[in-house]
This record gives C-alpha cells, sequence and structure tokens, in this order.
C-alpha cells in the first residue's frame, strides 16, 4: 500500500511539473517513463518526417465475359471473352532511410506496378522506381527522383527490442493522412508467419495496423526505426491487435546492398535441411528444453559442412543468438551478410562444440546446361529442363538438397497433359535413369526412336516418388 501512495505521488508530482512548465518551452524526446506517459507528440515529430505515402500504379489484364455473374455459365465459360487492359492502383506506405532518396516498403506494395508516386509528408509528391526487390523478406527499396536533403530515420539495433516495449506504428491506413498508433512488443522471434511467398521473421506488436500501413515504420520511444510494418493476423481486415513487422537490423542489411546497387537481395546459403526441436524430439536428444535446429541433411558445398557440422549436430545459436528453427537461422545470416564469418554453437553426442561458418553465395555449378526437348523427343517435346545446382536451387525455391539431379523449369504439350511440372526433379524415363539434361534429351529421342505409345516418367515431387504413365 506504501509503495502504491509513493507511486501515485511520483505519477501526480510529474504531471504538475509538466502543467506548470513555463510557456513556450520547447518539447524535448522522453527520457523518462515518466516524461513519455505525457505525449508522444515529441517521438512523432522526429520520426514521422521519414514515413511517406506511396501510390502504385499497374495495368493488368481481366477477361471480360458476357457471362459475368450468371451462376451457371461463367464457372462454365470462364476462360471466354475479351481479354481488356485493367488500371489497377494500390495504396501503402514507405519510410525514408537516406537522405538522397532511399525509401524501404513492403515488396507488396509495389510488385508489378508501372508508376510510382510517393507523397512527403510536407506534401511534395516525388516520382519513384524500385531499384531493389526481395519478395522472400517482402521488402523493396525504392528511389526518389531528383531528392536530396530529405529527413532519414535512424535505425536501432532489433536485437535490443525487448517484449513490453512501447512502439509507435506511422503508416497511412486506409487512404487517410498520416496516422499514428501506439503499442507495445507483444513477442519477438514470430518465424511461423507467411507473408508473400517465404517466411519471414517478425516483430510482433498491437499497434494498430491497417491496410495501408504496409511498408510504414513502427519506432521505438526515441523515434528509431526497429521495424517495417507488413502484416496483420485478421478474419475481417481490420486490425485485431495482432500485427508483424520486419525487424530494422533485417531491413539496414537490405538497404546496405541496394546503396552498393544489386537490384536483389544476395542472401547467404546454407545449403542445410533442419527443424526445429519439439518436446518429443527434445527428450530423446536429451535436452531438458526444446532448443535449437536438427540438421536433417548437408549439400557436400555446404558451408556447414565445410566448418564440420553434419546430420544429426544440433545448432543451437548462431553468433551468439539462438536459434529456434530454420527461419531464425536464415534470419540471422541474412542480416550477417555475405562475406561475413559466425561462430556457430552446436551439440554433438551430448559434447557442445564451436565452429566458425562462412557466408557465401549458392554456387552455380555445376553448369546448368538448360535445354528445351526438341522434335526427337516424341510426347516430351517442348520440356524444358536443367541441372540442378545449389544457385538454381536457391532461384527455384527448393528444399532439396540434392547434388546431382534434373529440374524441370517449364512443362507443355504431351508432358502437361501427362502431368508433369515445374520444379519436378526428373528420375527416369521408361526405366532409363537419367542426372543430367543431356540424359534427359537421349533417353526421350532413344524411346521416341523404338515408336513406343506407352511412356512411364518417374519425377520426385515435394520429396516423393511418383510415377506418371500416359499412351500417345
Amino acid at each position: 500500500m506504501a509503495y502504491a501512495r509513493l507511486a501515485r505521488r511520483m505519477s501526480v508530482a510529474v504531471l504538475m511539473a509538466a502543467l506548470t512548465a513555463a510557456p513556450g518551452m520547447a518539447q524535448q524526446v522522453p527520457a523518462s517513463r515518466g516524461e513519455i506517459a505525457l505525449s508522444f507528440s515529441p517521438v512523432v515529430k522526429v520520426a514521422a518526417p521519414s514515413v511517406v505515402s506511396i501510390y502504385a500504379t499497374k495495368v493488368v489484364e481481366r477477361r471480360v465475359s458476357p457471362f459475368a455473374g450468371d451462376p451457371m455459365f461463367e464457372r462454365l465459360f470462364r476462360d471466354f471473352g475479351a481479354v481488356r487492359p485493367e488500371v489497377q492502383n494500390s495504396l501503402g506506405s514507405g519510410v525514408i532511410v537516406g537522405s538522397e532518396g532511399l525509401v524501404v516498403s513492403n515488396y507488396h506494395v509495389v510488385d508489378g506496378a508501372q508508376e510510382i508516386t510517393v507523397l512527403l509528408q510536407d506534401r511534395r509528391q516525388m516520382k519513384a522506381e524500385v531499384v531493389l526487390s526481395d519478395q522472400d523478406n517482402d521488402l523493396a527499396v525504392l528511389k526518389l527522383e531528383g531528392a536530396e536533403g530529405l529527413p532519414a530515420i535512424t535505425l536501432r539495433d532489433s536485437d535490443e527490442v525487448e517484449v513490453g516495449d512501447l512502439v509507435l506504428a506511422i503508416g497511412n491506413p486506409f487512404g487517410l493522412d498520416q496516422t499514428v498508433s501506439m503499442g507495445i512488443i507483444s513477442a519477438l522471434s514470430r518465424s511461423a508467419i507467411s507473408v508473400g511467398d517465404g517466411r519471414g521473421y517478425f516483430l510482433q506488436t498491437d499497434a494498430a495496423i491497417n491496410p495501408g500501413n504496409s511498408g510504414g515504420a513502427l519506432v521505438d520511444h526515441q523515434g528509431r526505426l526497429v521495424g517495417i510494418n507488413t502484416a496483420i493476423l485478421s478474419q475481417s481486415g481490420g486490425s485485431n491487435g495482432v500485427g508483424f513487422a520486419i525487424p530494422s537490423n533485417l531491413v539496414r542489411a537490405v538497404v546496405a546492398q541496394a546503396a552498393e546497387g544489386k537490384d536483389r537481395f544476395m542472401r547467404p546459403w546454407a545449403g542445410v535441411t533442419g527443424q526445429a526441436v519439439d518436446g518429443t524430439l527434445s527428450e530423446s536428444l536429451g535436452l531438458t528444453h526444446p532448443e535449437g535446429v536438427l540438421i536433417s541433411g548437408l549439400h557436400p558445398a555446404s558451408p556447414f559442412a565445410a566448418a564440420g557440422l553434419r546430420s544429426g549436430d544440433l545448432i543451437r545459436s548462431f553468433n551468439g543468438h539462438v536459434v529456434n528453427g530454420p527461419a531464425e537461422m536464415i534470419y540471422r545470416m541474412s542480416e550477417l551478410g555475405l562475406g561475413e564469418k559466425a561462430t556457430v554453437s552446436y551439440r554433438r553426442s551430448g559434447k557442445d562444440l564451436e565452429a566458425e561458418v562462412e557466408m557465401i553465395l549458392p554456387p552455380d555449378s555445376p553448369a546448368r546446361d538448360p535445354r528445351r526437348l526438341g522434335r526427337d523427343a516424341g510426347p516430351l517435346q517442348g520440356l524444358e529442363v536443367m541441372q540442378l545446382n545449389p544457385s538454381v536451387q536457391a532461384e527455384l525455391k527448393l528444399e532439396a538438397n540434392m547434388s546431382e539431379a534434373v529440374v524441370v523449369t517449364a512443362v507443355s504439350g504431351w508432358a502437361a497433359e501427362a502431368g508433369l511440372r515445374p520444379r519436378d526433379f526428373l528420375v527416369a524415363i521408361n526405366g532409363r535413369e537419367v542426372s543430367s539434361p543431356a540424359e534427359v534429351e537421349a533417353a526421350a529421342a532413344a524411346e521416341a526412336a523404338r515408336r513406343n505409345r506407352s511412356w512411364a516418367v518417374s519425377v520426385i515431387r515435394a520429396g516423393r516418388p511418383v510415377t506418371l504413365r500416359f499412351r500417345t
């Protein structure tokens, strides 16, 4: 009770001091929890000039059917009708990260845009172009035309952020002018959320994030950027108090590559297949609690393999940061960057070990040798294949760590009718094993020359063997 009375007296004292302050006294950035309770306006004044509104326009082709709206014929004739271009507009937010006009936003805000207009807080409008795209992390970096001396935001080390920290979300929701909402960091290391084509690593916040906030800033009590708002968890489309932001450390790495002139984010390659450790698995490993990433497979060229790790090892931390899943480890690798070395702590047979792992690009070897099968391939004419290598694997987002395989990149004609799909791994054609594009070409030509009408193509699809049988 005595503590409660003292706390109330302190709160009243702070409030009275603020109310009796001299008229015209300039507001300062809050330096204590007591000051934060008074007003966030100094924080907004620091951060808001760096937050912009983004208007993106793209032209898409839409089929106009005379049966549109008919409950029966619209479905039957869904491919009937003329294709007409249609202009689509999207709205989002962005954050100025370079005084010379570099702006970071979400990939999904500007994806496919033919024209991008950026509205600054002072109402100036500028044209922009995308200079770097990263669909996996849902980030894009834009360059404003003719910009200089812009108010760039300060990026905070997102690893310093803790659950319970106060944050502000600044953006352009529902097409309204710049809007600010307050909340806290609700959770860290949310890696089970899918955004775009990949699974990222996010900060969770209960600050209101709504459509149009995407790409906006999540800032701390000093106006420093801790994350880029990217997604909400909602069934209605509105904010339910569960929002996600891309950590500023990853934003810093992406922006650095854009400043170097790269047009896509080059992330280090692991060459590791692994899984998060759950309760059951932790018991079998003799752990007191679930932790780490259990390695189930390594590509022969993997930098982890070069450092001495092998299947069955349990990765516990990466450069001093605990990792509890593959997405977390990939995030740590991405923020560290290419050419760096990381200290990896792992456990093998009950012993704790360490190794230095180099951050490298996925090797583009063996040669890709792309081929498109010709007329002599019979029903496989038009099939496009490529030799699998780590670089191809990364580009096609394939999870397999296979050192010798042929991957299907495009299908048409009989091959498509038979059920072959891009990303299938070819294993055999009518019993003839294939492990290179040249062998695929030779096997298809040999079988076609036999005028055999029955075909069996064996593939590995999503990790499972499948045999496709058809007659010509």
